[in-house]
């Protein structure tokens, strides 16, 4: 049977710091099965090398050789040709995404197949500490029992966030899920799951999970941005996740695009997502429309509401979409500006609201990029649906273990 395979396609220009082991290992399970010849040819090292190195990753239980049927009209004799895949069952993560609306899981066993997913409802605002731990341990629970696991077999655990993480850390600065800030979060479930925790920006592991199993495997700079509660980027540079210093960059919807202008949830005035997220589209409409008598409903009813009367010609309906797509375009041009990407994708729960990214909107983004004579980056909306975000978890946790079992840090204990 055919694996799809997981991961870059495309070496990163570091991968020759990475041990000749785990440079294999990965090519191998980015390709889903493999032959030697190929693994040698790709990696540009000889075939003897790649015999010996291989050997040792399937005693070691990574790696397995799997059969392959042979070419249309081949009726050679002998042993059958063989591909090395990985082992599936090695290991197996579990990938969390925490929300205001919705937590989402995902089982993935060590190829990057996703075995079960879960998600479950939840009641929007801040969360103590302790209520997000116990529905973060009981989705984990569920969703391990469903893909019929053992807590046991169970390796690591990636979450996601919205808000300032700081991933190295595992802590929170602040999120809108969470009551308390500089929280250490990761060390919280981890104590709680008796695994070990990596936890990360939401919007960081939509990338992730573009450049996993998405349209940047064969992209090496590429952009990620997220529309959802907030407004979120992710950024990958030479097939590698960006975060900055501190961890905390990439944080487009907290860049300003109006002095002294409105009020955004971090606090501070002018955001960009103070003009794009859901509150905002809320806010706008509350007064434009008086919807008073509609302040108490559910935020995700609301914008509904508010788009079916934007569908139907309400015109203050549409121009709330309007105001919002012109700050975006302004917030897009500005991505293009500082880093000119190969490919801008558009992500999250909003991107069903056309208004946003409709054709004056992506026009006027054009507009404000700095004329060169080149195209700009083409813009691709995916609408992946709640457990996106999960699936970038899983990767950051199943990354976290192959970096553990082959990295350099493993190369150096054993000498």
């Amino acid at each position: 049977m055919a694996r799809r395979g997981c991961g870059p396609l495309i070496a990163p220009l570091s991968e020759s710091m990475r041990p000749l082991r785990q440079q294999i290992f990965e090519r191998v399970r980015a390709g889903g099965l493999m032959p030697r010849v190929q693994v040698a040819k790709e990696l540009g090292i000889s075939p003897a090398s790649v015999t010996t190195l291989t050997s040792e990753l399937i005693e070691a239980g990574y790696l397995e050789e799997v059969a392959v049927p042979r070419e249309p009209g081949d009726s050679g004799r002998g042993r059958p040709p063989v591909a090395l895949g990985v082992r599936a069952d090695a290991h197996h993560v579990v990938g969390v995404k925490l929300s205001d609306s919705f937590h989402t899981a995902v089982v993935v066993d060590f190829a990057g197949t996703v075995v079960a997913s879960e998600a479950v409802q939840v009641q929007p605002g801040l969360q103590a500490p302790e209520t997000l731990i116990d529905a973060c341990h009981a989705l984990i629970l569920s969703v391990v029992a469903k893909a019929g696991v053992a807590m046991a077999c169970i390796s690591a655990i990636g979450v996601g966030v919205p808000g300032f993480v700081d991933s190295a850390r595992g802590r929170i600065f602040w999120s809108p899920i969470l009551r308390e800030q500089d929280y250490p979060l990761a060390e919280a479930i981890s104590v709680r799951a008796g695994l070990p925790v990596m936890l990360d920006n939401d919007a960081n592991l939509v990338a992730l999970a573009e450049l996993w199993y998405g349209a940047g495997r064969e992209i090496a700079d590429f952009a990620v941005v997220t529309i959802e509660h907030g407004v979120g980027m992710g950024m990958v540079i030479n097939h590698r996740l960006y975060r900055g210093s501190q961890g905390l960059g990439m944080e487009l919807g907290h860049t300003k695009v109006q002095l002294d202008g409105a009020l955004c949830r971090c606090g501070q005035r002018g955001c960009l997502e103070a003009y794009v997220a859901d509150y905002a589209l809320a806010r706008e409409a509350t007064t434009a429309l008086n919807w008073m008598h509609k302040a108490g409903q559910p935020m995700h009813v609301l914008i509904e509401s508010l788009y079916d009367h934007a569908k139907a010609g309400n015109a203050a309906a549409r121009s709330i979409f309007r105001r919002a797509g012109r700050y975006l375009a302004v917030g897009l041009a500005n991505v293009v500006n500082l880093f000119d990407p190969a490919l801008i994708i558009l992500s999250g729960d909003r991107m069903r609201y056309d208004y946003l990214y409709a054709a004056d909107t992506l026009s006027e983004m054009e507009k404000l990029v700095l004329n060169t004579g080149r195209p700009t980056p083409p813009i691709e909306v995916h609408a992946w649906g709640d457990l996106l975000w999960a699936h970038g978890a899983a990767a950051l946790a199943l990354s976290s273990v192959t970096e553990g079992l082959l990295g350099p840090a493993r190369d150096m204990a054993a000498q």
